[in-house]
């Protein structure tokens, strides 16, 4: 038996439309320290007082707009990924979710009975942000430390430009891209301007510097503004889309904090005022499509197009469980189950 393991983690999802699992999901969500990144006290009354009395009725009505038969589509779609990965390499490969269901607990406990010695984790988030990746990787730590003291943990770094990664999103990308099209918009989920300076440990650079995203530093290892702009310029160099029919912008804001800029939803009505008439969007943030994708960008983002007058929103697809993805992680499993082996990653 193996005693190496894969674990991908994602940032998870209700266990049902039904507004109490909303209301638990949320609740365990934002009362996260890395999320609302308050002292305890105050991110208790924003979450207990400001935000549950009413958020939950109508995520939960969002929620409803996106959900299969089969559940939650984040979550359907990472078991795919999770089952395609499975079945191109030869150790376990266990998913889980950084909130709710599957935990990040039972995978870990499946681990330990299963008696893996060594885990790889891949968090499924392309850039570093302490809300996504950072808190993934935390919490797995203390999981680990608590449950399963003898399993040693390895980390994926972000990969928001690995060539592998940039080829699958161009690939995937491809049939929309083929098609007539004015502008392409890629947008990337938003964070509160805090997070970014809470996130550079010179503690002088990231919003400070001039051109901080452009000037070279040791913050931009953990700079998800850099990093995301890493992802654009790579992207539309290889996709070779020219300058001037492409942007970029930040989603799902939350409060009154100053949040990174250009906001999606204002640039998608801007895009259609100047006489955009046939619209991309891409969101390379998301690696599974999941509420800020279909409904936030393809039944929100549509809407604020067509009323702007916009003809054509064309929502491209996240990797999903695309080939060319299952590809890239199944590199990552390789350079881990071979840490002496170099292995090419050029497309």
């Amino acid at each position: 038996m193996s005693k190496q393991a894969i674990l991908l983690v994602n940032l998870g999802s209700p266990d049902s439309p039904a507004v109490p699992d909303v209301r638990r999901y949320l609740r365990e969500f934002l009362m996260d320290g890395r999320v609302i990144d308050a002292p305890w006290p105050i991110r208790f009354g924003i979450v207990h007082l400001t935000i549950l009395p009413r958020r939950p009725h109508s995520s939960a009505e969002a929620y409803r707009s996106i959900w299969s038969a089969e559940g939650s589509p984040l979550i359907v779609i990472s078991r795919r990924l999770q089952a395609a990965l499975q079945a191109q390499v030869p150790i376990p490969v266990e998913l889980a979710m950084r909130y709710r269901n599957p935990s990040i607990e039972t995978a870990v406990g499946r681990l330990r009975q299963a008696g893996i010695k060594e885990v790889l984790l891949i968090p499924l988030f392309p850039h570093y942000a302490m809300s996504s990746y950072e808190t993934a990787v935390e919490k797995v730590r203390a999981t680990l430390a608590r449950k399963a003291p003898g399993i040693r943990l390895r980390v994926q770094p972000p990969y928001y430009d690995a060539p592998d990664y940039i080829d699958a999103l161009v690939r995937s990308a491809a049939p929309a891209l083929e098609s007539p099209y004015d502008h392409l918009l890629l947008s990337f989920h938003g964070l509160p301007e805090r997070h970014l300076r809470k996130s550079d440990p010179t503690g002088a650079h990231c919003l400070k510097v001039a051109n901080c995203c452009d000037t070279p530093g040791p913050a931009h290892a953990t700079c998800y503004r850099a990093q995301c702009l890493r992802t654009v310029r790579a992207f539309v160099a290889q996709a070779g889309i020219p300058e001037g029919k492409f942007s970029f912008a930040f989603q799902s804001r939350l409060g009154r904090d100053p949040w990174m800029q250009p906001y999606a939803d204002r640039e998608i009505e801007r895009l259609a005022r100047e006489g955009v008439r046939r619209l991309l969007v891409l969101s390379p943030a998301f690696v599974a499509d999941c509420l800020e994708t279909i409904e936030e960008l393809g039944m929100q983002g549509r809407e604020t197009f067509r009323k702007a007058g916009g003809e054509a929103f064309t929502l491209i697809p996240c990797l999903n469980d695309h080939p060319l993805w299952v590809r890239v992680l199944r590199r990552m499993a390789r350079e881990f189950m071979n840490p002496n082996e170099k292995l090419s990653i050029h497309v």
